[in-house]
């Protein structure tokens, strides 16, 4: 039985983030509760970010007030925020994503 299945993800993230969540599952061992509560803080921040990209490419990264004067799509400040949550719940997860590298010197010329 695969790791994945043993830790269905939580309810109302997108495929996408369901795919992660799997993924990820299936390569690193997350088995304990702060694992899961980030890895799903994580996703949440994505699926939002996806959700404020989508407006942004929608509406543009400006907008136009009620007295018609140009200003920044608020899209943008929910794109950015749930970005950073995102990287800080990956990075706080310290998942080792680089192979390990060999013992010793690097060889030279």
């Amino acid at each position: 039985m695969a790791k994945s299945s043993t830790h269905p993800a939580p309810k109302g993230l997108s495929p996408a983030a369901v795919a992660w969540w799997k993924r990820l599952h299936g390569e690193f061992d997350l088995t304990d509760e702060a694992a899961k509560f980030l890895l799903e803080s994580a996703l949440r921040s994505f699926d939002r970010m996806s959700e404020a990209a989508a407006l942004v490419a929608r509406h543009g990264i400006v907008v136009s007030d009620k007295f018609g004067q140009l200003k920044s799509n608020p899209a943008t400040t929910v794109e950015r925020d749930s970005r950073a949550a995102m990287h800080a719940a990956f990075k706080q997860l310290n998942l080792d994503v680089l192979p390990p590298m060999k013992v010793g010197r690097p060889s030279g010329r």
